[in-house]
C-alpha cells in the first residue's frame, strides 16, 4: 500500500496495537485480522499500567508477540515502545528482541523510548529528568546492538552493569532498532538508531533526524483516530477511551499512576481530544490526517483505533482509506 506526495514519498500504513485497552487474546485476534484487511505492519505499546483505570489492561508486550508472530504471516510488528531502564534491563530487552526476530525472522522491529514514569514508578528508583533519560536510551542501545552482535559483554556505565552477558540465541541478521523522539531524542536516532518514531505531523523531529544522520532511514509515526458511525459518537468514544491526549505533552511522562491520569484527564474536554484524535465515518478526513505526516516526512503511519470497535473500524479502512492510497 503506497501513497505518493508531489515530492514522491511514499507512505505504508500499520496499525497500532493498545495494550493498554485490549485484553492479550484480542490483541492477537486484531493483529490477524489487521494483516488479513491489508495492513503491512503494526506496532505494539510496552506498558506496566494503563494511561488511566478505564483502559482496563496492561498485558506483557514480549508474551503477546510470540503469539502474534505464531498467528501472522506476512504482518511486521514492532514494539511502539520499550524504555530501556527498571523495569527493563538492555539484556532482557535485547535477548527478547533476537527471540522475536528469530521466531519471525525479517517481520520484527525494536522500538526503543525514554519511558514514562507511569510505567517506572513501581520500581522504586529516582525518576531521572529528560537529559538524563536520553543519555540512558544511547546506552542503551550500544549495549544492546554489542548483544545482538553476540559480544561477551563486560560494561559499567552511568545507568547500567553488565557482567559477561552473552546471548546464544541470535537471528542471523539483528532486527531494526528504532528510536521515539523529537529535538535532541531525534538527533540521537539519527546517529545510532535505524529509524524514527514520532506521534506529531511535525516536521522538526524528521529534520533533527536526517540532521543527526537519519537520511534515508525509515520514519514512522502514530495516528490516532477513532472511526464510528457518526462525529459525535466518535468524539464521545475517544473522550471515554483515550482522554489523556488532551493533556500537555510533558505531563505524559512525568505522573505516575493511571488515577492520577484520571484525575487530570477529568479536566479534559471532547473538543481537546478531537483535536488529537480525527473522529467520525469520514475517510477525507482520515486520509488528510495521514497525509499530514506524509508532509512532515514519515514513510509509515500506524494508526490507532481508540475504543473498542476494532473490526468496525478495520472494515473501514479496507473498503474506504487503503483503496485511496494504493
Amino acid at each position: 500500500m503506497a501513497s505518493t506526495d508531489p515530492d514522491g514519498r511514499g507512505v505504508r500504513l500499520g496499525y497500532w496495537l493498545s495494550s493498554e485497552e485490549h485484553h492479550p487474546a484480542d490483541l492477537v485476534r486484531h493483529a490477524v485480522a489487521a494483516e488479513d484487511h491489508g495492513f503491512v505492519a503494526a506496532m505494539i505499546s510496552d506498558h506496566l499500567h494503563p494511561w488511566t483505570p478505564q483502559q482496563g489492561h496492561a498485558p506483557y508486550v514480549w508474551s503477546v508477540l510470540g503469539a502474534i508472530g505464531q498467528a501472522t504471516s506476512t504482518l511486521r510488528v514492532g514494539t511502539g515502545v520499550v524504555a530501556p531502564g527498571s523495569r527493563s534491563h538492555p539484556i532482557n530487552i535485547a535477548q527478547a528482541s533476537a527471540t522475536a526476530e528469530v521466531l519471525m525472522p525479517g517481520r520484527f522491529f525494536l522500538g526503543l523510548g525514554s519511558g514514562e514514569r507511569l510505567n517506572e514508578q513501581a520500581f522504586g528508583d529516582r525518576w531521572p529528568r529528560a537529559g538524563e533519560r536520553r543519555a540512558r536510551l544511547s546506552e542503551a542501545i550500544d549495549l544492546i546492538r554489542r548483544l545482538w552482535d553476540g559480544d561477551d559483554v563486560s560494561f559499567r556505565g552511568d545507568w547500567f552493569a553488565v557482567e559477561h552477558a552473552q546471548l546464544h540465541t541470535r537471528p542471523d541478521t539483528p532486527p531494526p532498532l528504532l528510536v521515539a523522539g523529537g529535538g535532541r531524542t531525534a538527533a540521537m536516532a539519527g546517529e545510532k538508531a535505524d529509524g524514527l518514531i514520532g506521534v506529531a505531523p511535525d516536521p522538526s523531529a524528521v529534520e533533527a533526524f536526517e540532521h543527526g544522520g537519519g537520511a534515508g532511514k525509515p520514519r514512522l509515526a502514530q495516528l490516532h483516530v477513532c472511526w464510528a458511525a457518526t462525529e459525535a459518537e466518535g468524539r464521545a468514544t475517544a473522550l471515554r477511551w483515550w482522554p489523556q491526549v488532551g493533556l500537555p505533552t510533558p505531563v505524559l511522562s512525568e505522573l505516575a499512576r493511571p488515577s492520577d491520569f484520571a484525575a487530570l484527564a477529568a479536566l479534559v474536554d471532547e473538543d481537546a481530544v478531537a483535536e488529537q484524535v480525527v473522529c467520525g465515518p469520514d475517510p477525507d478526513r482520515h486520509l488528510a490526517a495521514i497525509e499530514r505526516f506524509v508532509g512532515a516526512g514519515y514513510t509509515e503511519v500506524h494508526v490507532h483505533q481508540v475504543g473498542p470497535d476494532q473490526l468496525g473500524f478495520l472494515d473501514f479502512y479496507r473498503d474506504r482509506v487503503l483503496p485511496e492510497l494504493t
